[in-house]
């Protein structure tokens, strides 16, 4: 009875006709009375398979690269601007990091340009600084390297190095979702779609081409990649050697991906938070789980190693979370056996042991240390979710921010323009559910014969790379619906998850029985048909848009920036030192190479209480007050501009000056209410009386340039 069973499931997912399984020596044996061997055959064809899948990868790849790259040069004429144009169009802090690598390419030797990072005096005023512990910028560093040793200084200008290699990674990020979403369907025809719809939904899952030196441009490809090998790993038929390499993969990507964003810990934190429920859940073999644990924990203390012991690395929650973990596993034993209600009280008392370990373990870290560089962070995470109201200016500072902000709902039209979210939400409820009927199946401790009878079609639709890739679009979709910037961890992920779920046999197969239509040659017909019936609307629906796009020819405009940094250069010592909003001096130091006293590089208590003091020149303060503050940081020009003095971008409570006096406790300038604890300043806005030359002011300042945005200071020196 077993045979026939067995029998009729190879009938049921064969491609050969009913008879084939009766008649294997016809179906084999040619006139002359050569024997055809099935298993060759089948190889060939995987062979033919996997190479056409993988031109179509690479292709596809290679193609978004220069889809980016031209986008750029189009919408600035890049190739046409003069240098300081090319340098002022790296805006914020994408400008901070390219100055970098500028910095490493103009140094007399490689040895001198490390020194002179590791030794910074320029970036911060009155303080000597290590650039490669502060900041992620070791791969301006290893770009550098690699510009100054190859022969290509001749053919290529170090600007378009940098941009191509950043380009270049694009490539590297299709392709591997592309292969994640191949990995998890069976079929390359699913990383087909999922590329062609990173693709169409540009805006809402890349920004490449607009913040080039961004460290997410840097770091989301070899996140793509750790999450198709982890993809991979989690195959239940591997051999001892491909268990090996993949882990390697791993670990490589992992790191890669830790040493190129300041944000990393947070990622993977979440990334191991999903791991530690489908465990809890028995989802996922908990030996691949233990390693990928590891894995996370050596890749960030590794990173920590080559950020000279970068406190807020030792101090992040993600190590004390993975320690935690196992730690709780060695105190708690037999976690996964007995009946449902004792197995429901054991995974409850874990999860609490777990929690109490990490805070503690986490707290006695950072009291050890004496950490406090991402406190600004958790300030903002309470008051974004109303764990009470903050007057504290950094959180505020995040909060008014757009890109903090709870994402649009405008997102979604966009994203379901390309049928995109109608199918995820689809993919997403089904796979839900399978997880939430196999997940209590599991902890019921069922025996495995009757499970198998019971549920067999459900463990097919949720395989361990399935459950993973289920649970991480539903922590990273949480993350993006809660903070905007984040949301292109969760879109790119998107387009994976719904072709995968679109080109799976098993939903197919579902979805037919459950309607009563299922046979073999039904399934196969729509799981291939609906995809390439998506794709060709897809094609019809935004080639002609696409195309439009790359002809839109615009061009790089900033006069009033370009005549200030010019200003600069040509009319300022060497070793001046300038003041002003952290955005701007990004840009002053790039272009112009002077002193900052501050940068927008936020992740460090002290640059944040001097960012506070600096933009004292946007509040109600005395002259002699900012005089003294700003000489305090040893400057000897300020930068003060009217779209921050006058902003109407930001509504009343969240501009930038609104910010500053609630945070000094004056009441906020124009109609509206104010909390009643609030006063009025004794002395005017310190920007706009600076500009009618009272005495009181001249003394202390003496205007030296300006031009319709831009007002520069030099302070005076008194003895």
């Amino acid at each position: 009875m077993a045979d026939m069973m067995t029998t009729v499931r190879q009938r049921r997912v064969g491609k050969g006709t009913e008879g084939a399984e009766e008649q294997p020596s016809e179906k084999s044996v040619k006139p002359d009375g050569k024997i055809l061997s099935d298993h060759t055959g089948g190889k060939l064809w995987n062979i033919l398979s996997v190479t056409v899948g993988g031109i179509v990868a690479i292709s596809l790849g290679l193609l978004t690269s220069v889809y980016v790259a031209t986008l750029h040069e189009n919408d600035l004429w890049f190739s046409n601007i003069k240098e300081v144009e090319r340098e002022i169009s790296f805006r914020t802090e994408c400008g901070l990091y390219y100055s970098y690598y500028k910095q490493m390419i103009q140094a007399a030797s490689i040895q001198q340009g490390l020194h002179g990072l590791v030794y910074d005096n320029k970036t911060e005023s009155v303080r000597t600084i290590n650039i490669l512990e502060r900041m992620n910028v070791y791969q301006e560093v290893f770009l550098s390297i690699l510009y100054r040793i190859l022969p290509i200084q001749q053919y290529l200008e170090p600007v378009y190095f940098y941009i191509y290699t950043l380009f270049g990674l694009q490539a590297l990020y299709v392709i591997a979702l592309y292969v994640t979403s191949w990995l998890l369907s069976g079929t390359w025809l699913s990383g087909l779609l999922a590329a062609c719809w990173y693709i169409t939904n540009r805006i809402d899952t890349t920004r490449v081409e607009f913040t080039i030196p961004l460290r997410e441009n840097w770091a989301l490809p070899f996140f793509a990649v750790q999450i198709a090998a982890i993809t991979y790993l989690l195959r239940t038929n591997l051999q001892p050697a491909q268990e090996r390499l993949t882990f390697m993969a791993v670990f490589i990507a992992t790191f890669l991906f830790s040493l190129m964003w300041q944000f990393n810990q947070f990622m993977m934190l979440i990334q191991a938070l999903a791991l530690f429920v489908l465990d809890c859940f028995d989802l996922l073999p908990t030996a691949k789980v233990t390693w990928l644990y590891i894995i996370q924990i050596s890749g960030l203390l590794l990173v920590c190693v080559l950020q000279f012991f970068n406190s807020m690395i030792l101090g992040s929650l993600l190590i004390s979370f993975n320690a935690s973990v196992l730690i709780a596993r060695i105190i708690q034993k037999n976690l996964k056996k007995g009946p449902l209600l004792n197995r429901l009280g054991k995974l409850i008392l874990h999860v609490l042991l777990v929690l109490c370990l990490t805070l503690l373990i986490n707290k006695f870290i950072k009291k050890i240390l004496n950490l406090e560089s991402d406190e600004h962070i958790f300030k903002f995470l309470k008051a974004k979710f109303g764990f009470g109201a903050t007057r504290d200016f950094d959180a505020n500072l995040y909060l008014c921010e757009e890109a903090f902000g709870l994402l649009p709902l405008n997102t979604f039209s966009r994203l379901s323009d390309t049928l995109l979210f109608y199918i995820y939400v689809f993919v997403l409820l089904f796979m839900t559910v399978a997880a939430v009927i196999v997940a209590f199946r599991n902890l019921s401790g069922s025996n495995q014969v009757q499970l198998m009878e019971k549920m067999g079609e459900c463990t097919i639709t949720l395989k361990p790379d399935a459950a993973y890739s289920l649970i991480h679009t539903v922590l990273f979709g949480c993350l993006a619906l809660s903070t905007m910037r984040m949301k292109y961890l969760w879109t790119s992920h998107m387009c994976v998850f719904a072709s995968f779920g679109l080109c799976s046999t098993e939903v197919w197969k579902l979805v037919l029985k459950c309607i009563g239509l299922y046979t073999s040659q039904r399934m196969q017909v729509v799981k291939y048909s609906i995809p390439i019936i998506t794709l060709l609307y897809i094609s019809y629906k935004f080639w002609p848009g696409i195309m439009d796009e790359l002809s839109e020819l615009r061009e790089f405009y900033d006069p009033d920036t370009v005549e200030l940094m010019n200003w600069i250069k040509s009319n300022t010592p060497n070793t001046a030192v300038f003041a002003g909003s952290m955005q701007l001096l990004a840009g002053v130091k790039l272009c112009t190479g002077r002193t900052l006293t501050n940068h927008p590089h936020y992740e460090d208590k002290n640059l944040r209480e001097r960012t506070k003091q600096i933009y004292q020149i946007y509040a109600k303060r005395s002259p002699e007050d900012v005089y003294g503050i700003l000489r305090s940081f040893g400057t000897d020009y300020v930068i003060l501009e009217d779209s921050i003095c006058y902003e109407r971008r930001h509504s009343r409570g969240c501009r930038l000056r609104d910010l500053l006096d609630i945070a000094n406790g004056h009441i906020m300038d124009g109609l509206g209410e104010n909390e009643p604890d609030l006063k009025p300043s004794t002395y005017p806005r310190f920007c706009e009386e600076i500009k009618k030359n009272l005495p009181s002011y001249t003394t202390h300042f003496i205007r030296v340039f300006q031009n319709k945005t831009f007002h520069v200071y030099k302070l005076a020196k008194h003895k």
